[in-house]
């Protein structure tokens, strides 16, 4: 009897054993379940973090780079700043201007450059969009193109005309003539200038001229009853000159007649 109840006893105890043992176990592996899922949930953000932080980055790097491009392009070549090829039909700068103006708008960017990149890139449309400035700037870049093939005495046929290092010189040379060509335009500006202010002056000063002699005229006509009352008091003292006098006057003219001797 006492030795069945002392095994009765282990097998008990081996039981609460095993039991502690399966809960130990169990709270071991709910552990493991949380730690994997906060790591889980540790990696999808950091998973989210590498997508999203290095595409940010990259759109910041993109307008920042935009930017100094525009600002670095040669402002008189309006391509150039639009970083367009020349003869590009109106709806391609229009497209382009669209999509540069959205990247670089100042609202959309804290580069403190944004704001002189993207007026320097609205004054390139516009200059592009009006055709007699557009006319210009092609006759500019052409002028290089042939100045740079005379000095290099090549033609239209030759290969080198169509080289990468061609076209670089030819960037080059259309900077030099659209500088000479803006030098001149400044200069006509400049003597037009100066002949419409002789032009204007000496507007003004017939103007001045005409108004002087309106106003002596208004001032003579105006002055014209006392002139007139001045002469008539002055005939008027004339007349009673001689009255005045009277024997007295004829006195001492018999005296001035009298011959001495």
């Amino acid at each position: 009897m006492v030795v069945e109840d002392s095994i009765k006893k282990e097998v008990l105890k081996e039981e609460h054993i095993k039991d502690e043992s399966i809960s130990a176990d169990n709270g071991e592996l709910e552990a493991l379940d949380a730690l994997e899922k906060e790591a889980s949930e540790f990696n999808k953000v950091r998973i989210v973090s590498h997508l999203f932080t290095p595409c940010a980055d990259l759109a910041s790097r993109e307008k920042d780079a935009e930017i100094d491009r525009i600002l670095k392009a040669f402002k008189l070549d309006a391509y150039a700043v639009l970083d367009l090829q020349p003869g590009v039909p109106e709806s391609d700068i229009k497209v382009c201007y669209r999509k540069k103006s959205l990247l670089i708008h100042p609202d959309k960017t804290s580069n403190p450059r944004a704001p002189d990149a993207f007026d320097r890139l609205k004054k390139a449309q516009t200059e592009l969009m009006d055709e007699k400035q557009r006319t210009r700037l092609d006759e500019c870049i052409a002028d290089a193109r042939m100045l740079l093939m005379r000095e290099r005495k090549l033609t239209v046929d030759s290969p080198e005309v169509k080289s990468a290092e061609f076209a670089a010189e030819w960037r080059k040379k259309t900077v030099e003539v659209l500088v000479d060509s803006e030098h001149r335009r400044r200069k006509q500006v400049k003597a037009q200038m100066q002949e419409e202010g002789r032009a204007q002056r000496k507007e003004d000063e017939e103007i001045d001229a005409r108004k002087r002699k309106r106003d002596h005229e208004v001032a003579w006509e105006q002055s014209r009853e006392t002139r007139i009352g001045s002469w008539r008091d002055f005939k008027a003292g004339a007349k009673e000159a001689p009255a005045a006098g009277g024997k007295d006057g004829a006195a001492k003219k018999k005296k001035k007649m009298k011959v001495l001797g």
